[in-house]
């Protein structure tokens, strides 16, 4: 009795005419990612892609569950199954299914059937094959009885090309599409809760992400940057391998702290790295610059903020987070386990030198005229050459 994972797409059914390069996006990635748990054959059909034990190594249920948990953080997977292989014959199926889910259906009160047949040329129709099997495990297991409505477990059987499946239902993966079919992403990462989030998200939906992260030692420690580097981990078990760039703002912050205007010194500052990020992003080839920014959670994160703050970004500047609230933010960080690394108490640059009433309402001209006390362009590109590169690697554990 082979255990086997079918992944379930979900919008990828959708893509009409390019489905086939996200299907293959798709399976090249898992191939990769469970290369690193064991030795796994993976293959794609009617809207489901296998994973099967290719040794008997690969077959043990440690290395099955490691392969379920690379798959369900697997962007382009909606549901996962483990799910038990039977023969294309009806009395195979109930037998496997009994012997498969013993242990979960002789402690439940009740369940129900649910048939996929996806090949149609099966003589029984998926009714027939619930009631049957249905009929079947009551027999086998006196104690249960039939809930079609809120049942301990649901029994699941597909009938497909190769073979027939059962299994106890399936779980939610992580949805979205193949990382990378959308292109390439700078994210600004802060060591924050919101940042993580967002480039979570910008994975989601088919967008590599790199990371940029701004430092200003000895302002900020190092264990300011061992915790983003714990974060861009984070990230790479959702999103593959993370090219994390560290630049250090140092030179700059002191220097607007001593020439400029304190209310604008947030957005000067963010201004800056708007334009750093932009030159690094241009020379790695990403199409965009994405950020943690929440419309109206803090002082630079105002309409007229994020107008000043990307009048200085030569990208497109992505915000996945902006429409959500901290509690929802809180809830996808707790989810990609990521809240409490960001809850760690070390400072990051933008909180080294807070102006104590910050500019939440500023105009452009006004803080232009800031930018002009100081000769930017020679501070910025000296951050910019001086930027450390680190390879932040998967890792499926």
């Amino acid at each position: 009795m082979r255990e086997v994972l079918l992944c379930k797409y979900g919008e990828l059914v959708l893509k009409g005419a390019n489905r086939a390069s996200f299907e293959s996006a798709l399976v090249k990635e898992l191939k990769y990612r469970l290369s690193k748990a064991g030795n796994f054959r993976v293959h794609r059909g009617q809207s489901v892609i296998y994973i099967e034990p290719a040794d008997d190594g690969s077959a043990s249920p440690t290395a099955t569950e490691e392969a379920y948990g690379i798959a369900s953080r697997t962007f382009g997977i909606a549901a996962i199954a483990r799910a038990y292989e039977a023969k294309k014959d009806f009395a195979d199926v109930c037998r496997t299914a009994a012997k498969a889910l013993g242990e979960r259906l002789s402690k439940a009160s009740t369940f129900k059937v649910e048939t996929k047949r996806a090949d149609k040329s099966f003589p029984m129709r998926s009714a027939e094959i619930s009631a049957g099997l249905g009929a079947s495990l009551l027999e086998a297991f006196p104690n249960l009885r039939v809930d079609v409505h809120s049942p301990d477990v649901v029994v699941k059987c597909e009938i497909r090309e190769d073979a027939a499946y059962v299994s106890a239902g399936q779980d939610r993966a992580a949805g979205g599409i193949p990382v990378g079919t959308g292109g390439r992403a700078l994210l600004l990462l802060s060591g924050g809760i919101d940042s993580p989030v967002a480039g979570w998200m910008t994975a989601k939906r088919g967008a590599k992400p790199e990371a940029v992260y701004f430092e200003a030692f000895p302002y900020t420690s190092i264990q300011a940057r061992e915790k983003v580097i714990e974060l861009a981990r984070k990230i790479a078990r959702w999103s593959g391998t993370v090219k994390l760039h560290v630049v250090s703002l140092t030179p700059l912050e002191e220097a607007l702290s001593k020439n400029c205007r304190e209310e604008f010194f947030t957005l000067l500052l963010r201004r800056s790295m708007m334009r750093i990020a932009s030159g690094i992003a241009k020379e790695d080839g990403c199409g965009a610059l994405v950020t943690g920014e929440s419309l109206g959670q803090v002082a630079s994160q105002t309409m007229e903020a994020i107008v000043v703050t990307d009048d200085a970004a030569s990208l497109p500047v992505m915000r996945p987070c902006i429409g959500l609230d901290k509690e929802e933010i809180i809830a996808y960080a707790r989810k990609i386990d990521t809240y409490d690394t960001s809850v760690l108490p070390y400072e990051d640059c933008c909180t080294v030198f807070t102006p104590r009433h910050p500019k939440t309402h500023p105009s452009l001209s006004d803080v232009i005229r800031e930018e002009e006390k100081l000769d930017l362009a020679a501070i910025e590109a000296e951050a910019l050459s001086g930027r450390e590169t680190l390879t932040v690697p998967y890792d499926h554990r």
